[in-house]
């Protein structure tokens, strides 16, 4: 019997895992088809380039990829019908929450959306009721601890905002929004390290909550917006509880 429940939870473990990268696999088609609308070469389009980055480094299969680009470029129709929504709201606490999505049904998206935040304590807000807390930014990821004055003058010639050394010992470059590829582009030339580059929504003031059951009912709602199909992103302006970051 001890065996039988043994291979029973290893079975029911890797059905969550399975589940959870399917998902994980459907969103980054999804947004390879989106951007691929605007041409099928990544060469001539940063858009796709980047979507193609993100989905090779999280295993999406090659055959995927190309079927996401034919459909996104017109030899489908299957990516006409996407579209990016914006959902803003807040969770437990009152913590602003920040949702992207690309959806091809409004209404089922909405719904799902609204589901998660009143099960874990939060309500779906209007448009434009957190956003201004979060700045839409670039982001560009390098990797270990740079050196500060190399990396200074660099970003100087590139006209960026800041970096971070982030507590998993890489660096984070940040700029302003429309300047992702310029970013990306620029330190690929001067020789940094560059490990992935997207656009975020970066949380103007962080909100601590010391209360640890408040805290995980928080990560909950996060969680649970994360695992619907639909959803891009998912941004917070909730604190960690324990971080090491260093901003400069």
């Amino acid at each position: 019997m001890a065996g039988h429940s043994k291979w029973s939870q290893i079975k029911r473990t890797k059905a969550v895992v399975d589940g959870k990268r399917g998902a994980l696999f459907t969103r980054l088609g999804r947004e390879i088809t989106v951007a691929a609308r605007n041409g099928a070469d990544p060469n001539g389009n940063f858009q796709l380039r980047t979507a193609i980055t993100k989905a090779r480094s999280a295993g999406l299969p090659a055959g995927n990829i190309e079927r996401a680009i034919a459909k996104g470029s017109g030899q489908g129709e299957a990516g006409s019908s996407l579209e990016l929504i914006r959902y803003e709201g807040y969770g437990p606490e009152g913590i602003a929450v920040l949702v992207e999505a690309l959806s091809d049904n409004r209404n089922r998206t909405a719904a799902e959306v609204r589901l998660a935040f009143s099960k874990h304590g939060g309500n779906l807000g209007e448009t434009g009721c957190v956003s201004y807390l979060f700045q839409h930014r670039s982001e560009v990821r390098l990797e270990g601890h740079c050196k500060e004055e190399p990396l200074l003058e660099t970003l100087i010639e590139l006209d960026a905002e800041g970096y971070v050394l982030e507590s998993d010992g890489n660096t984070m470059v940040h700029g302003e929004f429309e300047a992702l590829e310029k970013l990306q582009q620029g330190l690929l030339d001067r020789g940094w390290t560059v490990i992935d580059w997207e656009h975020c929504w970066h949380p103007l003031v962080l909100v601590e909550i010391q209360d640890p059951v408040l805290a995980e009912s928080c990560q909950r709602l996060e969680e649970a917006l994360e695992s619907l199909d639909d959803i891009c992103s998912v941004s917070t302006n909730l604190a960690p509880i324990d971080t090491t970051t260093q901003l400069k």
